[in-house]
C-alpha cells in the first residue's frame, strides 16, 4: 500500500509539471507573438506617418513650385505684354486727328483778350460825323441793299450787314442790353433745334446775369461786345471809347476767360473813325440786313407777329437782328427756325 501511494503521488506531480510547463509555454508563446505583433504594428504606424508627411511635403513643395511657375510665365506674359505694347508703339502711328474745314468748325469767342491800344494819330485824321445804320429791304425774299458809298466804308474797316447772298444762309442776332426773363425761351428753341447763334450784350447784363451769359458760351453760342453801357459811339472820346470796348472786354475775360471777335454799336450809330477804332481794337463791327421795332416791350403784337415780320423779310445771306426782350419773338422763335430751314435755309453759326 505505502509503495503504491508513492508512485501515485509521483505520478500526479509528474503531470502537475507538465501541466505547469505546457501553460508556462503556452503564456510565453502567446506573449511573444503579441509582443511581435504590437511592435509590427509600430513600426508600420511610423513608417505610414512618415509617408503621410513626405508626401504632403511633395504636395507643397509642388504647389508652391507651380506657383512660382505661373508667377513666372506671368511675368514674363507682362513683359511679352509690354513689349509687344512698345513694339506696337514703334510700328503704330500717332493716333489720326480729322482736320475739318473751316466752315464746318463752329466758331467761338476767342479765349484771350485783345489788347491793342488806340492809335489816336491815326483816327484824329479821320471823319467822326455820326451816322445811322439803315438798309433797303426788297420783297419776295431779296437781300437787302445799302447805298454803296456805306457799303465801301464798312468795307474798309471790317464791318458786316450781310452774309454770302449766293446761297440760302442766315444768321440769327440777339442783342441784350437788359434781361426781360425771355432769353432762357429762346436757348432752349436754339437748343431744340440745334442752332447756333450771337448774342451781343452790354455791362450790365453780364453783370446782372452770369448765369445766362455761361450758358450762351457752354451751349455753342458766340458773345459779342454791345459796350459798357450802351453809349453812341461817335459822341465819345477817345479814352471813353477804348474804356467802353475794351472794358467791357476785361470785364467779360474775368468772368468767363474768354474775349470778344464782334462788336455792334449800340443803336447802330457809328462814324469812319468809331468804325477805325473798333478796328484798331481787334473787332469787327456787325450791323444788320434786317429788323423791326420788336424793342418795345409795351407793344405785344404776339407771336405770329414776329413769324411774320421774319418770314417775310427772309433772304439769302440775311443777318436778321432780334431783340430778346421780346416776348413776341421769344414765343415764336421755334417755328421761325423750323420754317426757315423748311424753307431750305441754313442757319449757321456767326462766322462772317
Amino acid at each position: 500500500m505505502g509503495k503504491n501511494a508513492r508512485n501515485i503521488r509521483k505520478a500526479k506531480n509528474r503531470r502537475k509539471l507538465l501541466g505547469i510547463i505546457l501553460i508556462t509555454g503556452i503564456v510565453f508563446f502567446l506573449l511573444g507573438f503579441g509582443f511581435s505583433y504590437f511592435i509590427g504594428n509600430f513600426n508600420k504606424g511610423n513608417n505610414y506617418t512618415g509617408n503621410i508627411n513626405k508626401t504632403g511635403d511633395a504636395e507643397e513643395s509642388k504647389n508652391i513650385d507651380e506657383k512660382e511657375e505661373e508667377t513666372k510665365n506671368g511675368a514674363e506674359g507682362t513683359n511679352d505684354a509690354a513689349n509687344d505694347s512698345q513694339d506696337d508703339e514703334d510700328v503704330k502711328p500717332s493716333p489720326s486727328v480729322t482736320v475739318k474745314e473751316p466752315d464746318s468748325l463752329s466758331p467761338s469767342n476767342p479765349t484771350a483778350p485783345n489788347v491793342q491800344k488806340l492809335d489816336v494819330k491815326v483816327l484824329e485824321q479821320l471823319d467822326n460825323k455820326k451816322l445811322s445804320w439803315w438798309y433797303r429791304p426788297n420783297t419776295n425774299n431779296k437781300p437787302s441793299t445799302i447805298p454803296d458809298d456805306i457799303s465801301e466804308l464798312i468795307g474798309k474797316y471790317d464791318g458786316i450787314f450781310q452774309g454770302d447772298t449766293s446761297k440760302k444762309v442766315v444768321y440769327l442776332t440777339f442783342d441784350e442790353g437788359y434781361e426781360n426773363g425771355y432769353t432762357p425761351m429762346i436757348l432752349d428753341a436754339l437748343k431744340e433745334n440745334d442752332v447756333k447763334a450771337i448774342f451781343f450784350v452790354t455791362g450790365s447784363y453780364i453783370d446782372r446775369n452770369p448765369d445766362l451769359v455761361k450758358r450762351m458760351l457752354d451751349e455753342g453760342h458766340q458773345v459779342g461786345s454791345h459796350t459798357v453801357n450802351h453809349p453812341s459811339l461817335p459822341d465819345l472820346g477817345y479814352e471813353e471809347l477804348e474804356n467802353e470796348l475794351l472794358g467791357l472786354e476785361e470785364k467779360f475775360y474775368e468772368k468767363f476767360n474768354a474775349g470778344f471777335r464782334y462788336m455792334r454799336p449800340p443803336m447802330g450809330e457809328y462814324s469812319e473813325r468809331t468804325l477805325a477804332a473798333t478796328q484798331q481794337l481787334g473787332y469787327k463791327t456787325v450791323f444788320w440786313s434786317f429788323a423791326y421795332d420788336d424793342w418795345y416791350t409795351d407793344k405785344i403784337r404776339g407771336a405770329d407777329y414776329a413769324y411774320n415780320k421774319v418770314m417775310e423779310n427772309l433772304h439769302n445771306g440775311a443777318v436778321l437782328l432780334l431783340h430778346a426782350v421780346s416776348k413776341d419773338n421769344a414765343e415764336a422763335m421755334d417755328r421761325i427756325i423750323k420754317d426757315i430751314k423748311a424753307k431750305g435755309y441754313e442757319i449757321r453759326p456767326f462766322d462772317l
